[in-house]
């Protein structure tokens, strides 16, 4: 098999998992609270997934975005699963904030500004984490 990313785990320090799911905090500097849900399965598209298992991966990626909504307060939430440089199922949750780079961009388009350069709060992760572990670990 060809190097994966997402299965060799080279980004980002996971911050809850089970034998289905795991979620990554990536934590850009200009993106506070970027997460990523990944199956740990090698499986490149939604459809590979029966129906029970995508319910599944969509429960965890909501669960994910209201968590980061509550923690971060967000001016929008971006989710986006592309897989074209990457072709295992993940889905990018991202917190967008007027003053990051991109805004209203994608965070992946043409940059408009200088970012604040914001990293996640050790108390941010913290309750980060006790959120996840309460609301997925079930």
């Amino acid at each position: 098999m060809i190097s994966c990313a997402i299965c060799d785990r080279s980004e980002g320090e996971m911050i809850w998992s089970d034998n289905i799911f795991r979620v990554v905090l990536l934590d850009h500097q200009d993106y506070r609270g970027y997460c990523r849900v990944e199956l740990i399965d090698h499986k490149k598209e939604m459809t590979d997934l029966n129906e029970a298992l995508r319910s599944k991966l969509m429960t965890c990626v909501f669960k994910v975005e209201e968590i980061l909504k509550v923690i971060f307060k967000p001016e929008k939430i971006n989710l986006a699963s592309l897989g074209n440089k990457t072709p295992h199922i993940h889905w990018h949750v991202i917190p967008r904030f007027k003053e990051d780079p991109h805004f209203p961009n994608s965070h992946w388009g043409e940059k408009l500004r200088e970012g604040l350069h914001q990293a996640i709060s050790v108390e941010e992760k913290k309750e980060l984490i006790r959120l996840l572990n309460q609301s997925l670990s079930q």
